[in-house]
């Protein structure tokens, strides 16, 4: 007997589609099915149209604001939401806390609003930094969440509200929490990007405290593909940690990118260390991984590849440079 498979082709809508992990996470969909794509991005200063600009074709752009609710209508009835849009650099928050709690709280609700209208399902992007900092073992998805920045605050109250709306209106909501990210099209005011760059400047890279902290990396297209395996094989109302397990002190990876690039240490400015700095982030990832999933990447090859796609790409990143903001 020949059975035949149903495709079901999905109308997904992809906020902050235009920043980081969002553009790299379009270009996954895009390689992977044959989905409607809406990408809804209000084009602030770390989200930026070259970042598509070789796969515009193949999507529905709006530019606007999940913060405003008419924005969100304009993408028409979607069956899933991929929420990328945040705020997310915690030197910012420091300086602006309120503009933080408006587009990571007040827009995910308006999200969550038009998710209990239509239907549609929501995976909320989160971040390991709501957990705050440990010293040893890792973190697991039930462990109590204890920011320590503004911007970290800020992801936490987002999750949390989206919890409530799983148990109050049952909406088919997934939250992913993944550790820190590197890769293509990753604004310079993260540690490395803004590192390459200066190196291949020549300029200092100021780095905080002692650069003992410690965070684990994860390659953008692992986190990719954890995401939307979540999606497909998670639980509804469940939380996913996504980590790459590759702890390194800050100080290990700026030595990892002047020798990749054959740059002297002197280039290492230590500098004030930031106010509530957490110490280390380590996620226990065994629930993503019971799915399926594990990295592929081998961290010191991504790492090379991510310096070599700057060092190939300044026209990207020139601009950013010569007009910061």
């Amino acid at each position: 007997m020949r059975v035949v498979l149903e495709v079901v082709l999905l109308r997904v809508m992809i906020t902050g589609g235009a920043g980081f992990i969002g553009s790299n996470f379009v270009r996954y969909m895009l390689e992977k099915y044959d989905y409607e794509l809406v990408v809804l991005d209000k084009l602030t200063y770390a989200g930026r149209l070259e970042n598509l600009q070789d796969v515009l074709e193949g999507i529905e752009f709006i530019k606007g604001d999940i913060c405003v609710r008419e924005d969100i209508e304009r993408a028409g009835r979607c069956d899933v939401i991929f929420n990328f849009a945040a705020e997310t650099h915690v030197d910012r928050s420091i300086m602006d806390a309120g503009l933080f709690i408006r587009t990571d709280i007040l827009g995910t609700h308006n999200l969550l609003e038009y998710s209990r209208r239509t239907d549609a399902a929501l995976v909320q992007i989160s971040t390991d930094e709501v957990y705050g900092s440990i010293e040893k073992d890792s973190f697991k998805e039930a462990d109590p969440l204890d920011p320590s920045s503004p911007y970290s605050a800020s992801k936490a109250s987002a999750d949390m509200l989206v919890r409530a709306y799983y148990k109050t209106y049952d909406l088919p909501v997934i939250i992913t929490r993944s550790s820190n990210n590197f890769g293509p099209f990753q604004y310079p005011e993260k540690l490395v990007p803004l590192f390459i760059i200066n190196a291949l400047l020549d300029r200092p890279l100021p780095l905080y405290g002692d650069g003992g902290n410690i965070r684990d990396w994860i390659y953008v297209q692992d986190n990719c593909e954890a995401i939307e395996l979540a999606f497909q094989k998670g639980k509804r109302g469940e939380i996913y940690n996504i980590g790459g397990g590759n702890e390194k002190t800050n100080l290990e990876i700026t030595h990892l990118i002047l020798e990749s690039l054959k740059k002297p240490k002197s280039l290492i400015q230590f500098v004030k260390d930031r106010k509530g700095h957490d110490w280390r982030y380590s996620l226990d990832c065994s629930k993503i991984r019971k799915l399926g999933w594990k990295p592929r990447h081998d961290f010191e090859t991504v790492l090379k590849a991510t310096i070599n796609w700057y060092r190939e790409n300044e026209w990207w990143w020139r601009p950013l440079i010569q007009s910061p903001t």
